[in-house]
């Protein structure tokens, strides 16, 4: 039996949330990477508003960064207009760092400094 439909689905996305161990300093990076705006920072955890989305870095006790590639996990893939190279240089002084497995040339991966990959592309679904 096919699940039952509602009268009015309200479902957004609003947030997604990226463990660390410092939420504070993983919000600082992606604040200036995306021109966000810092919802709030407390010890277990941190936002950026981004558009209509909080990006929240959460605290994790003992955490462990993801492996790429290898680790089933979410990334994110950030459009650069038509230009990768220069939000790349941005990302890479903001503390971003290549990530040494590159699989398609028309997406860079980087990783974060929570050690979460992500990708930046000129290439935008449609």
């Amino acid at each position: 039996m096919p699940p039952a439909k509602f009268d009015s689905l309200d479902l957004r996305l609003v947030g997604i949330s990226l463990d660390c161990a410092d939420p504070a300093a993983l919000a600082a990076f992606y604040r200036e990477l995306l021109d966000g705006e810092l919802a709030w920072t407390k010890p277990s955890s941190a936002g950026v508003k981004v558009g209509g989305v909080v990006l929240i870095a959460q605290r994790v006790p003992d955490y462990l960064p993801p492996e790429w590639p290898g680790t089933a996990i979410v990334h994110l893939d950030l459009a650069a207009g038509h230009d990768i190279e220069g939000p790349v240089a941005f990302a890479l002084k903001l503390g971003a760092v290549r990530a040494t497995h590159q699989p398609d040339d028309r997406w860079c991966v980087l990783i974060d400094p929570a050690g979460h990959p992500f990708c930046i592309t000129t290439v935008t679904p449609s």
